[in-house]
């Protein structure tokens, strides 16, 4: 790793700007660069919040871990939970637009002000210990959500989840929602592999929801629970959502428990994320956090404006249609082509763009070449995919389009040659949807 550099005792940070340029200069980010940020180890976090006497020890939290689906949860679940009434604590990663949308309470983010109180407190021990960016964030989370006082914090797991730095919480309900091949070289290349990562969060004797049944995963989860003593709660057998014509009906075993529900992310996308929320209030009553049935489909539904969600399924303009969407693996994008196949609309004009360890090979085929035009650009940070390459790829494939490097300038040719029933579909990768103007 890179050596941190040391930082002025008598006057550490003056401002929020200096944080942040500290933070992205000097901290290994896997946001921009990958591989060599990532630490399968817990011990700097461990030692962080030792210096800020083990905040993860005085809150209750909410541990959801998934390939895909774990943000959508972790937000609808915190919303309602706010809806209920609690002082909620949400922490997600990584962020779009700013720093400070990793860390939330009841929707607001961290202000800057706390964020420089915290470098400032941290700032003796950082050269010792020499953090990554994302043991920073959590420790910075975790001792915010004390200072403030949450009645509970719902915590998302960053990558995997035994070794997450998110794993040093003490929960009182976990969940695991879809598990998929991403982050192999890291997590294992089977999904048998991938699952014993994400079951990490499994603790003794606390309640694990699981969204979704798979021949390879469930089993890995159904030992693990057990080992711990700990229940395990199949959402996919106890709930279902159905799409109906005003919206999607819950249902516990044979009881419609909620209906006409219309998730703030359209179309099919919550059908297996519902019950998994469903299933966590369940829990989470046992714990002392009741929640009505009114406030779970206010958070269901609401969820964009309670928790400041951006990037899932997200509408930008009607005329045309254009959506982003954070979808970059292949469960995410299997589930965006199947939902587009269900609007009745012109051409679609795909704005997508890659980081470089995405196997585009396994992506390619679920994309579609009649009705279809494809614009490739790239994020500004140092791991994404160039233009270039995921042009030469597709077109490999059968597949022609334009690359054109900038995000915006990507979306604005893509506008200019949509029809008004037309769509564009912006997508590929969570870099590519933080520089879209006006998310």
């Amino acid at each position: 790793m890179t050596d941190i550099p040391a930082i002025n005792a008598s006057v550490p940070f003056r401002d929020y700007e200096q944080v942040l340029a500290y933070l992205y200069q000097h901290l290994p980010m896997f946001q921009r660069v990958g591989a060599p940020a990532f630490k399968k180890d817990l011990t700097n976090t461990i030692r962080l919040c030792q210096f800020l006497e083990n905040p993860q020890n005085k809150i209750k939290a909410v541990h959801i871990a998934g390939t895909n689906g774990k943000g959508s949860v972790s937000h609808m679940t915190a919303a309602a939970l706010q809806s209920a009434g609690y002082k909620t604590g949400l922490y997600t990663s990584p962020h779009l637009n700013s720093f400070t949308e990793r860390i939330r309470i009841n929707g607001a983010e961290m202000s800057q002000g706390s964020v420089v109180d915290f470098m400032n407190l941290i700032a003796p021990v950082i050269t010792e210990i020499k953090p990554s960016f994302f043991e920073i964030t959590v420790a910075m989370a975790l001792w915010y959500f004390d200072r403030e006082a949450v009645d509970i914090a719902v915590v998302e797991v960053g990558m995997g989840g035994c070794l997450d730095s998110t794993n040093v919480v003490r929960p009182v309900a976990c969940c695991i929602t879809n598990i998929s091949l991403e982050h192999q070289e890291f997590l294992g290349d089977t999904l048998e592999a991938i699952a014993g990562e994400k079951a990490g969060i499994i603790k003794q004797r606390v309640p694990v929801v699981i969204s979704e049944w798979h021949e390879e995963t469930f089993p890995v989860f159904k030992r693990k629970s057990e080992a711990c003593n700990a229940e395990l709660i199949p959402a996919f057998e106890q709930w279902c959502a159905i799409q109906g014509e005003q919206g999607m009906d819950v249902f516990e075993g044979q009881d419609c428990i909620l209906t006409g529900v219309v998730p703030f992310s359209g179309g099919d996308y919550q059908l297996k994320n519902i019950p998994a929320v469903v299933a966590l209030a369940s829990v989470l009553a046992g714990a002392g956090f009741m929640i009505s049935k009114q406030s779970l489909k206010k958070g269901i539904e609401a969820t964009h404006t309670l928790t400041g969600l951006k990037g899932r399924w997200q509408i930008l303009s009607e005329h045309p249609l254009t959506i982003a969407d954070t979808a970059h693996n292949l469960a995410g994008l299997s589930l965006a082509m199947n939902q587009l196949k269900k609007i009745d609309n012109g051409t679609i004009h795909f704005v997508m763009g890659f980081t470089r360890e995405k196997k585009l090979g396994d992506i390619i085929p679920i994309f579609p070449v009649a009705n279809a035009k494809y614009y490739f650009c790239e994020a500004n940070i140092p791991r994404a995919m160039p233009s270039q390459t995921v042009k030469d790829y597709f077109e490999g494939h059968g597949i022609k389009g334009e690359a054109i490097p900038e995000v915006n300038a990507a979306i604005m040719a893509a506008t200019s040659n949509a029809a008004p029933g037309d769509i564009i579909f912006i997508t590929g990768s969570i870099f590519i949807i933080a520089e879209v103007e006006n998310l």
